[in-house]
């Protein structure tokens, strides 16, 4: 390489670096989660407030704000200021399936918004009210089919109700499916024997198993998870290669400036792999999961040509 092209190329890099590590948000910072309080996502939001906050030396704020299946929540932040200020904290799978299950979106994941960081991910749990009378999923599926069983979930259209959906389709299960507005009010029901069964992500799931609140019968992960070792995948009780979960991911409005979703990434990359976040995400079954800027568009549209498989295979379409 020419020296002079191998220097410019060197400076520019290293302004590109210092750029990104030189931006100072000059306002309160906004993460906005579009569930209700108490799910995965709201979880991981409250957890890395604070260091994210210490970091970039502003006041980070979490602001519930749920609706349709998280779309509201994901088409503000959508349509606010491209200038760093306002992330949105959510489910990835949930708004990679949209475009698939909606008619009508008011905006579009894949041009409106751009990825900064993934940062964790959990499996669903297949949990149900100890009064049920199943140990496993076998069971589950036969007591279907003589009994009437309603399954909570989280959205219609949210990865935990098509994970339900390819379940049903995959074992001739059949559920009587109940939407809630968020995972906390789906669990909250089936711990209340409101309903029969949920699935929804480990990480807000796990603990009404440990209280034995509620009892689990399969995990959606291709392989066991050390905090449940004795609890069989779902592809282990007969339906190969089986596997969804929760993917917790921050984005942007598409057109904030690069250096800012570099700096954000590399902050909050560091913050959730913290030993402390770490180990505590760890003791609620989820895990550390990182990908950078680059690595998050390619992600997002596995996701979405995965999900829009199972959408077209259960029929499943919302108004």
């Amino acid at each position: 390489m020419n020296i002079k092209i191998f220097t410019a190329a060197l400076l520019f890099a290293s302004a590109a670096a210092a750029q990104a590590q030189g931006w100072q948000p000059d306002r309160p910072i906004r993460i906005v989660v579009p569930y209700p309080p108490g799910g995965s996502s709201d979880i991981i939001a409250r957890a890395i407030s604070q260091p994210l906050s210490e970091a970039l030396k502003q006041n980070v704020i979490v602001d519930n704000k749920p609706g349709a299946n998280g779309n509201t929540g994901s088409d503000s932040v959508a349509k606010s200021p491209a200038d760093g200020l306002t992330l949105l904290m959510c489910d990835v799978g949930a708004l990679a399936i949209s475009p698939s299950v909606y008619l009508k979106l008011p905006f579009n994941p894949s041009k409106d918004l751009k990825g900064v960081a993934m940062l964790a991910y959990s499996p669903h749990l297949l949990v149900v009210h100890p009064s049920v009378k199943a140990n496993n999923l076998k069971e589950l599926v036969a007591l279907s089919q003589t009994s009437k069983i309603d399954f909570a979930v989280t959205a219609m259209g949210s990865a935990p109700h098509l994970a339900g959906v390819a379940v049903e389709k995959a074992t001739q299960a059949k559920w009587e499916y109940i939407p809630y507005k968020g995972g906390a009010q789906a669990v909250g029901d089936t711990v209340a024997g409101q309903t029969h069964v949920v699935m929804n992500g480990m990480l807000a799931t796990l603990p009404f198993v440990q209280s034995g609140k509620l009892k689990v019968l399969g995990v959606s992960k291709k392989t066991r998870v050390p905090l449940l070792p004795d609890v069989p995948t779902i592809a282990e009780q007969g339906i190969a290669g089986f596997e969804s979960g929760t993917w917790q991911g921050m984005l942007v409005p598409a057109g904030t400036p690069q250096a800012v979703v570099d700096r954000l990434s590399t902050e909050l990359s560091r913050i959730i792999q913290s030993p402390e976040i770490k180990s505590r995400l760890a003791s609620q079954g989820a895990e550390v999961a990182t990908m950078t800027p680059a690595e998050f568009g390619p992600f997002f549209e596995r996701e979405r040509v995965k999900w829009a498989k199972v959408v077209a295979d259960g029929n499943v379409k919302l108004d």
